[in-house]
C-alpha cells in the first residue's frame, strides 16, 4: 500500500528520470494540445486531463481527481486517491512519441511514463 501511494502521490511515479531522449513540454498549449480527447495509461491508472484544468480518472481500483494548472513552464496539481489528499506538486513536463513523463518536484524527483491514449 505504501508503494501505491507513492507512485499515485507524484502523478504515479517510478525511477530517477533518464531524459536524453524525451522533448520538455515548455508551455500550457502544448501540454493541453498532448492532453486534448486522450487518456493517460499505465498499469492500474487511466487518467483524462482536461482543458478546464480538471483531472479524472482511475488508479488502483480507486477513484482520482483532482485539479491542475500551468505556473512558470510546470504541470502543478492538486490530487485525491480515492479519500486521500496527496497534495500538490509542481512537475516538469517531457514527450517521446506517445510517452508523457511527468518528472516531480519540478523535474528534481522521480518520475512517472504514462502512455496517451
Amino acid at each position: 500500500m505504501p508503494r501505491m501511494i507513492a507512485l499515485v502521490s507524484a502523478l504515479f511515479l517510478c525511477a530517477p528520470a533518464f531524459a536524453e531522449s524525451f522533448k520538455p513540454v515548455t508551455s500550457r498549449d502544448t501540454f493541453i494540445s498532448l492532453m486534448q480527447n486522450r487518456e493517460l495509461t499505465r498499469f492500474g491508472i487511466n487518467l483524462t486531463v482536461t482543458p478546464d484544468g480538471k483531472i479524472d480518472g482511475r488508479a488502483f481500483g480507486r477513484d482520482v481527481s483532482g485539479a491542475w494548472r500551468w505556473q512558470s513552464g510546470y504541470f502543478c496539481r492538486d490530487l485525491y486517491w480515492g479519500s486521500k489528499n496527496l497534495g500538490p506538486n509542481c512537475q516538469a513536463v517531457k514527450v517521446q512519441g506517445r510517452t508523457v513523463r511527468f518528472i516531480s518536484d519540478q523535474g528534481a524527483g522521480d518520475h512517472a511514463d504514462l502512455t496517451l491514449r
